[in-house]
């Protein structure tokens, strides 16, 4: 049962569906939701559409969330979908400080001649230096993957380590291109959660090295990026950077840490992706996982696994692992 569980601010953006019936964006305040495609005069076919014209729908929201004679529907009768449909997704790695520790140190070759506190000191060194030179690390994700914040995770075959990551997800409503840092939150609506997927087997090619990461693999099966509830205007979020990321898994505990721990916030994340790629109204910056990931707890994804996902006045997620072929 979706719940608003208070969420900050007065009102929140997502995509809900009568039982059986089409997707349709809405407005949701108060455990009830309003369809915005029947509420506003030009008629938007989703929420992308809402975020492309989002400064001068932005305060028409604010106003219709105080209208108690609209046909509001109780949230309880709704399905949530994802909050929005992307064009692109950008998602930033390695940006927590002790995730990459934690990670760095659960790759290392077995014959690594360096203790564990000599290659975590190592790594905090490079990742001092990424961060004074100003070098995020995004890749790009496919919309294909997007699932809803209640839906089932259907778990691959071939995936033989599959992990969660749970993510900080900054939603895009003005256009940005070679965008400033100062000017860089400008252009976010809000935020959701994501829980970008990873199966840690398939990360790296082992049949030619210097490829590197095949990310294509690793991270876009259908269903691998839950997102939502739904969106949080930015308005309503008093700072991206303090914010508290925590993933339970079947009700313990696995990742619980602060945004504070980001090496690049999401304003300069956004910056230094719009200085290469034009983003577009509804697009999504991933910001990184926190520590805490299943590599770290030596306990990958399986059958009838339940990931339970908040982040700070954004709501939460709740999925449920289904292994591929599971009836």
């Amino acid at each position: 049962m979706a719940t608003l569980a208070q969420p900050a601010g007065p009102f929140v953006l997502g995509t809900f569906a009568a039982q059986g019936g089409e997707p349709f964006p809405g407005l949701a305040a108060r455990d009830r939701v309003l369809d915005l495609s029947r509420n506003l005069d030009w008629a938007p076919s989703g929420t992308r559409a809402v975020l492309e014209r989002w400064e001068e729908t932005l305060p028409l929201l604010h106003t219709l969330a105080d209208d108690d004679t609209l046909d509001w529907l109780p949230l309880d009768d709704l399905q949530v979908h994802a909050p929005v449909e992307p064009r692109q997704i950008f998602q930033s790695g390695a940006n927590y400080r002790q995730h990459v520790i934690d990670l760095e140190v659960a790759h290392r070759s077995p014959d690594d001649p360096r203790t564990v506190e000599e290659a975590r000191a190592e790594i905090a060194a490079i990742m001092d230096r990424r961060a004074a030179e100003d070098l995020p690390y995004v890749f790009i994700g496919l919309p294909s993957s997007i699932a809803g914040p209640y839906d089932d995770v259907v778990l691959p075959s071939w995936a033989a380590q599959p992990d969660w990551e749970l993510e900080l997800a900054a939603v895009i409503a003005k256009p940005a291109y070679r965008v400033s840092v100062k000017e860089a939150l400008g252009h976010v609506a809000g935020y959701t959660i994501a829980n970008d997927l990873t199966d840690r087997a398939t990360v790296f090619r082992r049949d030619m090295k210097a490829i590197g990461t095949d990310w294509l693999r690793c991270k876009n099966a259908p269903g691998f990026t839950p997102l939502g509830p739904w969106i949080v205007p930015a308005g309503s979020v008093a700072d991206p950077g303090d914010l508290r990321v925590t993933l339970k898994l079947n009700g313990e505990t696995m990742q619980d840490e602060s945004t504070k721990d980001m090496l690049f916030g999401v304003a300069r994340l956004v910056s230094y992706i719009s200085q290469t790629s034009r983003l577009l109204p509804g697009d999504l910056v991933l910001t990184g996982s926190p520590a805490g990931n299943g590599m770290h707890w030596g306990r990958l994804l399986r059958d009838g696994d339940v990931m339970e996902g908040s982040i700070t006045g954004l709501g939460a997620q709740r999925t449920r692992c289904v292994a591929e072929g599971t009836p």
